[in-house]
């Protein structure tokens, strides 16, 4: 068994995380004791308690025999971890019950610790919803494209022939399965004669298209900003679509989007961020979303390891004593 006597870095993951390997690995060399944990698949041992006017304090074992003090935790690094599962023995009435508990519980535990997280999980879920981010990010002064959400097949004809070029974009990347493969929902554009009675069947996302030299890439850790200019090979309209295709080079981001993006981070609460930008011809930075917990390890490798090493410094230094 082995206990971790200086504060640790809790990693919350699932077990194949590149990203989080990449951060895991520079706290290592820097000699930070990490505790790496998916809650929802490992086999957890825990006692978590209270003291009169105290916050969290106890111990959790995993099931490599990692022996974290709740009470002497330096950060949490909330990357991926899988959803909570139950024993399979059980019915389905028991697993939910047993399910609820863990999330509430263990998760709850985790979620409560006094320390610094990035992010904290509440907090990226706020920031999850586009609707929400993209509220926040014309209040923080960012410049987001004309956008229309709605189940209404006339509105959203009658926005794509007002702002067309108009894309659609999911609300949320949700697993989809057809003829048993694993299908993506890309972002492509739309054309008001496609627009037809199954957009009532859920809200849908409209928004113009940019009219674009590049797409960028941004990392905001802890205030300061990592951006890539992402460059394709092509006509490819989202660029995830081929990343044989597409080159990154490092680029320098403007001082108006820098301070819009510190705004939205504050009003998101969050201490990391991965944005997506359009550059337009005019050089306008036109921003899309925000992912509050998005990968970086696809981009250029001087930003990459500027990005991980950022990461490292704001998890070592947890909350300041």
């Amino acid at each position: 068994m082995t206990v971790s006597t200086d504060p640790a870095v809790v990693v919350l993951t699932e077990p194949a995380d590149p990203t989080a390997d990449l951060v895991i690995t520079e706290l290592n060399s820097r000699r930070v004791p990490v505790v790496r944990l998916d809650p929802g698949t490992d086999a957890v041992t825990f006692s978590a308690f209270v003291p009169t006017g105290q916050s969290w304090t106890g111990s959790l074992t995993t099931g490599r025999g990692r022996v974290l003090d709740l009470g002497s935790v330096r950060s949490v690094y909330y990357r991926r971890p899988s959803p909570y599962t139950a024993p399979e023995h059980l019915d389905a009435q028991e697993r939910a019950f047993v399910t609820a508990h863990a999330r509430h519980g263990l998760g709850g535990v985790l979620g409560a610790l006094d320390c610094l997280y990035v992010n904290h999980p509440h907090r990226n879920l706020a920031a999850g919803y586009k609707p929400h981010q993209i509220a926040e990010a014309a209040c923080a002064g960012l410049s987001v494209p004309p956008t229309l959400i709605t189940n209404d097949p006339a509105e959203a004809a009658a926005f794509a022939a007002e702002f067309g070029p108009v894309v659609y974009k999911p609300l949320r990347s949700t697993a989809y399965v057809e003829d048993g493969e694993h299908r993506t929902v890309w972002v492509r554009q739309v054309d008001p004669a496609e627009i037809g009675e199954g957009v009532a069947a859920c809200p849908h996302l409209f928004q113009q298209a940019v009219d674009k030299v590049a797409d960028i890439r941004v990392a905001a850790v802890g205030g300061r900003l990592f951006a890539s200019r992402i460059t394709v090979d092509g006509d490819h309209l989202d660029w995830r679509w081929d990343y044989d295709r597409i080159a990154f080079d490092p680029i320098a981001v403007p001082a108006d989007v820098q301070a819009g993006i510190e705004r939205l981070m504050h009003r998101l609460g969050l201490v990391f961020g991965a944005f997506d930008f359009g550059l337009g011809h005019d050089g306008r930075w036109w921003m899309y979303e925000i992912n509050p917990n998005g990968q970086f390890a696809f981009v250029d490798p001087p930003t990459c390891t500027a990005i991980v090493g950022a990461l490292a410094d704001v998890l070592e230094k947890g909350v300041p004593a």
